[in-house]
């Protein structure tokens, strides 16, 4: 199974870092993940309901550019889809039952996604109503998927 998980702006401290990248080793005997960083578009504090939807749109273009046609892509959204642990490993490991082996998470930056990245998403998935900085939501989305995986083994790391 590959896992892309493309996030806007670029993680930049270390404490996220270390704890993705030990993430990513230990997933390593499961799937190949792969983190793109797009570029987040630089804007003023207060912008006018066009000027964020332009921002948004600009940050849409960059993630969209990232994602293959075959990708089965998973939009992380405030309104998106709650669901427990368990539920979301089951659809993990459907999903590459169902011949969906490439699959991609999609995290915005602090205005959110754009409709054209919404509209493309197979899926959304939300971990709440709490609203995170971008850079956590990383590091919750890669121990997410990990515990998914120790799920679909029986391990003793979900108890």
């Amino acid at each position: 199974m590959n896992i892309k998980i493309i996030g806007v702006g670029k993680l930049k401290e270390k404490y996220f870092r270390d704890g993705i990248a030990e993430y990513l080793k230990r997933m390593d005997k499961f799937a190949k993940v792969k983190i793109v960083e797009v570029a987040d578009e630089k804007a003023p504090e207060n912008l006018s309901e066009a000027e964020m939807a332009d921002v948004k749109a600009k940050e849409g273009d960059r993630i969209l550019g990232k994602i293959k046609d075959k990708e089965w892509v998973i939009a992380l959204a405030i309104e998106g889809k709650q669901r427990p642990s368990e539920v979301f490993a089951k659809e993990i490991a459907d999903l590459g039952t169902y011949g969906y082996s490439d699959i991609t998470f999609v995290i915005g930056g602090s205005l959110g996604l754009s409709p054209a990245v919404m509209k493309r998403a197979n899926d959304t998935l939300s971990f709440g109503k709490l609203t995170m900085p971008h850079q956590l939501m990383r590091l919750v989305l890669m121990e997410q998927i990990y515990r998914a995986f120790m799920i679909n083994i029986g391990s003793p790391y979900h108890k």
